[in-house]
């Protein structure tokens, strides 16, 4: 049997990541421990997550016509991701500068290059978003592109699920197209001005019908309109790079919905893929096969 299709219309960056100590203050230089370059990006890294989960999944988004656009669409393919709908436009791809902490803590500068040319769907980008169960967006590309997607993913019956980072008012026209809204709890306080996840998941419900609030090693709060909150506890484990481990997250999630699995069920294997990633360096090089979760789940 195979598996659901997710569809992630989305940024795609070459992470430049920096390991160090202690992250330097403004105007302090600091020796670092290591470098990697790693494809990233929370669109890519989403889709990555969905493949390694079970999804067939398709991208949609847009490189440089530089050397890292090329190695970022490889890497896509490499993963099985379908590329029918990433584009090549001139000039540079998006990169993210990184530092990682040593803590695991990051700290992240985006430079958008080609994201920054994505305003809205293209001919193809309906049919591609109207065969998938899910649609995954998030806010690296610009505003009117991610309007256009949602609304692409609601009129053709499609469930969205929009990632609200990084965080930033949310226009109506946008909310009224999403399904399911999954900020961090630092995105929920800054889109709700409530500090508290619980007030901050009931101020969201007025806007969207379910939301699912990550709060990183305290696990996740998801709600319904209608329904009981439920927290489900995050997986104990020592961090080494918390870098896309919410992508990781948001990714399993929606696979494991989109396979009819209910919200607690959902949480707790997108819980373990997140507990397996932050373990590891690194964005999508950090994202564990469907294999792994369901052993770490089984054991």
């Amino acid at each position: 049997m195979s598996g659901p299709r997710i569809a992630v219309f989305g940024s795609v960056n070459m992470d430049l990541v920096a390991y160090v100590g202690t992250a330097p203050a403004t105007g302090e230089t600091v020796t670092g421990t290591a470098f990697r370059q790693v494809p990233g990006g929370k669109g890519a890294n989403q889709a990555v997550s969905a493949a390694r989960a079970g999804a067939d999944t398709v991208f949609l988004g847009a490189v440089g016509d530089d050397a890292f656009g090329a190695e970022l669409r490889g890497n896509l393919v490499a993963s099985g991701i379908d590329t029918t709908g990433l584009r090549t436009v001139p000039g540079p791809s998006g990169i993210a500068h990184i530092v990682v902490d040593g803590r695991g803590g990051n700290s992240i500068i985006v430079v958008p290059g080609a994201n920054g040319e994505v305003t809205g769907t293209v001919p193809g980008d309906r049919e591609l978003i109207g065969g998938a169960d899910a649609l995954l967006l998030q806010l690296e590309l610009p505003m009117e592109a991610v309007v256009a997607a949602a609304r692409t993913g609601r009129e053709q019956g499609v469930r969205v699920h929009l990632t609200p980072a990084p965080a930033r008012e949310l226009p109506d026209e946008l909310l009224e197209s999403v399904d399911v809204l999954v900020p961090n709890e630092h995105e929920a306080a800054a889109i709700t001005g409530r500090t508290d996840p619980r007030e901050a998941l009931a101020a969201l419900l007025e806007r969207v019908p379910e939301v699912l609030v990550t709060l990183g090693g305290e696990g996740s709060l998801y709600g319904a309109r209608g329904a009981e909150p439920v927290h489900v506890p995050a997986l104990k484990v020592e961090a080494v790079d918390t870098t896309a481990a919410g992508d990781t997250f948001c990714g399993s999630f929606a696979v494991a919905r989109a396979e009819g699995a209910g919200p607690a069920e959902a949480m707790r294997f997108a819980a373990a893929a997140a507990a397996l990633s932050v373990q590891r360096h690194g964005a999508s090089s950090s994202m564990p096969t469907r294999a792994e979760v369901e052993a770490l789940l089984g054991g």
